[in-house]
């Protein structure tokens, strides 16, 4: 697996950059990593990782500059100061975030304007789970032959890499991933609510249900720790669900479309967070609906 070709930067070293970022370097790849919190680099650098001083800096030294951070003000902050001047042609900018899909558009037209540097966005699926043992399904948008790169670039990560369409596709299919799984913990967490308050032993509910139709991954992972109560360490975070559902609902103003179920998780989304549990694993659902 030694001696891969292309020198690689990795910009966000959160919960998921940190395992990824492991598999590369498991990969043989070379990479170069930057975080704001320069703490966070310490397990990656220890595995052999070149921590910089800065992303323009970063950018200069790789071929491949892949992005993982929490959200479209994020990436653009980057983007506009570190990336544009420093990028080049023959260069390629991976974005694993999720964020606005015509923000997306705006970034690589603007990005390829200023420095010929191509764009890929490949949001990904999968929690920190997938991420670790490179399983992720990643939803990719962008020209066929930056495809071909980032398929090779990203194979230590994902078991599926579906190219979506342009630019933009792929982020829009993420928004898309993200309804189906907010509204599912959301109605997992009722559920296992009303089976505790009914008397169900709640927790062989996944057992219970595996392989029927009611079967998911999300209640795989997230029922037990419901049914325990036990909501550490946090692999996700509630305000990631909030983010993702309220871009729902604005792609699903600006296309005239109706998604009520997804209107109504984000509320309930944000009403939770409202509680003060933004920064927890949305395994914390269930306290909306157990009895004291």
């Amino acid at each position: 697996m030694l001696g891969r070709p292309y020198k690689l930067g990795f910009v966000g070293i959160g919960l998921m950059g940190r395992p990824l970022v492991l598999r590369l370097l498991q990969a043989g790849d070379q990479v170069w990593v930057w975080n704001r919190n320069w703490e966070k680099t310490k397990p990656v650098a220890e595995a052999g990782a070149v921590v910089c001083g800065s992303v323009a800096e970063l950018v200069r030294a790789v071929d491949v500059t892949i992005l993982c951070l929490s959200d479209t003000a994020a990436v653009e902050q980057v983007v506009a100061s570190q990336i544009l001047d420093n990028g080049g042609p023959g260069k390629l900018l991976i974005d694993l975030s999720s964020i606005d899909p015509e923000a997306t558009r705006r970034l690589a037209r603007e990005l390829e304007s200023a420095c010929g540097m191509a764009w890929i966005d490949a949001p990904v699926s999968g929690g920190t789970a997938g991420a670790e043992q490179g399983t992720l399904a990643i939803m990719a948008g962008g020209d066929a032959a930056d495809i071909a790169l980032a398929r090779e670039v990203l194979r230590p990560l994902y078991s599926r890499l579906t190219h979506m369409g342009p630019v933009g596709s792929g982020q829009t299919t993420k928004i898309c991933n993200q309804m189906i799984v907010s509204c599912n913990v959301l109605v997992i967490a009722e559920m296992m609510a009303l089976a505790k308050a009914a008397g169900v032993d709640s927790a062989k509910i996944p057992e219970a249900l595996a392989g029927g139709f009611a079967d998911s991954k999300p209640l795989q992972i997230v029922g037990p720790e419901m049914a325990a109560e036990r909501f550490e360490p946090v692999k996700w975070r509630v305000k990631t669900l909030l983010k993702d559902l309220n871009m729902a609902a604005e792609l699903a103003t600006k296309q005239g479309s109706a998604v009520p179920m997804s209107g109504l998780a984000a509320q309930l989304m944000q009403l939770h967070g409202s509680r003060g549990f933004l920064e927890q694993d949305p395994s914390t659902l269930v306290k909306q609906y157990l009895r004291s």
